[in-house]
């Protein structure tokens, strides 16, 4: 929906009853032909349904806001900037000191690098096993080959020997592979406690970092260069404050006249700037001790202002008796000194000029008219290009 800045004097002071207006128009302009020259388009003022509306004041606020903690124990090394400095997602915002974090780094990395050292020794010594068999093929050793020699002698395969039973090397075989292979399994496992203790570092060492989660700025900062932090302890406020809205809690009488995407009057307090906000979100739940329900209101981008000043809402209270106010195109309004006028018909087609005064735009072509025309005048939609002084209506 089109959000503009309502024209004409304010409706917040115009109005000495609550009447809310209606964003519905009622169609039924009716274009007449006229005798007189100067007149090339006549319409009848519609009118446009309102109730009763109630106004709130609220606080403006960011559309996301965030309060960075600290993750790790130790000493504030850096801040990227001060409160009201704009960074982008993935900045790094605050900076714990991290020096026995990297020291513990490189002995993990060490354990590691030993661990995957052993790994391949163990892998080695399995594949020498599985091809090359210690009891088929006896491993050479110093002094000529004795011992072995000597431990084939004494061996049960030796037929040599009285009482040589022959033995089974095939289960010798395999009680060396199981041996070898159970040192790879081990070598594997310190591999992957090593690779644990690593990333567990590393984890940490994120940790001592505040990063920004979106493109924001700085809204407080709650530490310094050189305090010392605990885990939890609150660093800085974030926000994303390219968009605002206004948090309003709404009685919860009025709530049946609120629904998501409603667009409502609201006023800021820098420079009474008024503007359309729209419903963005209602809270599910009502405030058990003072009967309201939190409700955030949209603002247009580029408002004036920022977080935390005070705005007002146009709230409806749709128990109220509804009524119903003259509406007439922006075209047939001209701005000649303080107040808007148009140029109503009397009932010899003469066109006057009177004073009016405006409420809210309706979409871009209408708007209401909240004093000085009556539904089912005749007024020109022409006006600004009539050259010919018109007389004032008495």
């Amino acid at each position: 929906m089109n959000m503009k800045v309502a024209s004409g004097m304010s409706i917040f002071s115009q109005l000495k009853f609550p009447l809310y207006i209606s964003l519905t128009l009622l169609t039924g302009w009716a274009a007449l032909a006229q005798a007189d020259g100067r007149i090339n388009n006549v319409i009848t003022v519609g009118v446009a349904p309102h109730g009763g509306y109630v106004i709130l004041g609220g606080s403006v606020i960011p559309l996301k806001e965030v309060t960075l903690s600290a993750q790790m124990p130790g000493r504030i090394v850096n801040i990227a900037g001060e409160v009201g400095e704009e960074f982008t997602a993935g900045s790094e915002l605050v900076k714990i000191n991290d020096d026995d974090l990297l020291a513990k780094k490189s002995a993990a990395e060490a354990q590691l690098a030993s661990a995957q050292n052993a790994m391949q020794n163990a892998q080695v010594q399995y594949n020498r096993e599985l091809w090359n068999p210690r009891v088929y093929n006896p491993r050479p050793m110093a002094g000529m080959g004795m011992p072995a020699m000597f431990d084939d002698f004494f061996d049960g395969d030796n037929d040599f020997m009285p009482g040589s039973s022959g033995g089974n090397k095939s289960i010798e075989r395999h009680a060396d592979l199981v041996t070898q292979g159970t040192q790879v399994s081990s070598a594997r496992s310190r591999i992957k406690e090593a690779e644990s203790g690593l990333r567990e570092i590393n984890a940490k060492l994120r940790d001592t970092k505040a990063i920004a989660p979106f493109d924001g700025i700085i809204m407080k900062k709650m530490v310094e260069i050189g305090d010392t932090v605990q885990p939890g302890q609150p660093l800085i406020v974030f926000s994303y404050s390219k968009f605002l809205r206004i948090k309003v809690d709404v009685p919860a009488r009025l709530m049946p006249g609120l629904s998501k995407g409603m667009i409502v009057p609201a006023r800021l307090d820098v420079g009474n700037t008024e503007v359309n906000a729209r419903v963005a979100l209602i809270s599910p739940i009502a405030d058990s001790r003072q009967h309201t329900v939190s409700v955030e209101f949209d603002l247009p981008e580029g408002v004036p202002g920022g977080a935390g000043m005070y705005a007002e809402v146009m709230i409806p209270d749709v128990s109220s008796p509804t009524h119903a106010l003259p509406v007439i195109p922006k075209s047939a309004i001209s701005q000649r000194g303080s107040l808007p006028s148009v140029r109503v018909l009397d009932y010899e087609n003469v066109p006057r000029m009177r004073l009016i005064r405006t409420g809210i735009e309706i979409g871009d072509e209408t708007v209401v008219v909240l004093s000085g025309l009556e539904p089912g005048e005749r007024i020109l939609t022409n006006g600004n290009d009539i050259k010919t002084p018109i007389p004032w209506d008495n």
